[in-house]
């Protein structure tokens, strides 16, 4: 096989967008500590180790899930369940560059590392391989997971943990079920069928609806408080205010309008607020 398709079928495994978010929440955690961005090596090993750490433990997920994915009309066109990737060379790959994200991460900083590592941890053992299949509520393990990297890029520019770090996890946490919990219920049949507990089977869409609208509440105001003891000036704030506002009324719309149309909007417009807001942080805190 050709490096070209070869890289083609990796591609899809490591999830490029959501692993191009997380990797800009970290940018986002670091420069929020006002550190120098024109420190090239810095940046480059932020981001790089950040890349490849995240992208490791997505291809690892997808070898552990590729069974499930095989079952679910979304997922079965992907290169594990189609055999177009053979699952344990798609195992070294996924583990031997979570190793080179880490081992990079800490010639930068131990602190940081440990981090990410955590993060990389909770992903694949706890989440995925542990808990996935067992529990709906292991989403909140995916959402401590996925606010490591901006906690990461913040100790690398503090040299600790503090409370803006902190909160900005905190904030990730919460973004993460509404992020999750709307696509949940756009394919509960997908779910239902590879037997993956979610909100929706377990809970009702209802009930899962409420907690979208206070998760999504929760991270609006985490992702706001951290950028007023940022000190952000007041436009970045403003338009942070804005989109935290339109993120939490879509959210509470969904409880009195359960169209499928409005739930993928709020989908849709969840990585547009977490995205916006991390610009937002990397602007105004320079």
């Amino acid at each position: 096989m050709g490096v070209f398709k070869k890289v083609k079928n990796y591609w899809p495994l490591i999830k490029s967008l959501q692993t191009a978010l997380l990797v800009l929440t970290g940018l986002a955690g670091y420069v929020s500590a006002r550190c120098p961005v024109n420190n090239l090596t810095i940046i480059a090993g932020l981001i790089g180790s950040l890349f490849l750490t995240v992208s490791g433990s997505t291809i690892l997920n997808m070898v552990w899930d590729r069974d499930i994915d095989a079952k679910m009309k979304r997922t079965s066109h992907r290169p594990l369940p189609q055999g177009h990737i053979d699952a344990g060379e798609a195992w070294k790959v996924g583990l031997g560059i979570s190793i080179l994200g880490l081992a990079w991460a800490a010639t930068l900083d131990v602190l940081f590392a440990v981090v990410v590592f955590a993060g990389l941890f909770i992903d694949v053992v706890i989440y995925t391989i542990w808990l996935k299949r067992r529990t709906a509520w292991s989403i909140l393990w995916g959402g401590i997971s996925g606010g490591m990297p901006i906690l990461a890029g913040r100790v690398l520019g503090m040299g600790s943990i503090d409370e803006i770090g902190i909160l900005f996890m905190v904030g990730i946490l919460f973004w993460i079920p509404t992020h999750i919990l709307t696509f949940s219920i756009k394919y509960a049949d997908d779910y239902a069928a590879a037997d993956i507990p979610t909100f929706p089977s377990t809970h009702g869409v209802n009930q899962t609806r409420l907690i979208v609208a206070a998760s999504s509440l929760f991270s609006a105001v985490s992702i706001l408080v951290s950028g007023i003891l940022l000190d952000l000036t007041m436009g970045y704030l403003r338009l942070i205010v804005v989109l935290a506002i339109g993120l939490t009324g879509m959210a509470i719309g969904t409880i009195f309008n359960a169209s499928e149309r409005i739930n993928l909007g709020l989908f849709k417009y969840a990585s547009l607020f977490m995205m916006t807001s991390m610009f937002m942080v990397i602007l105004g805190a320079r």
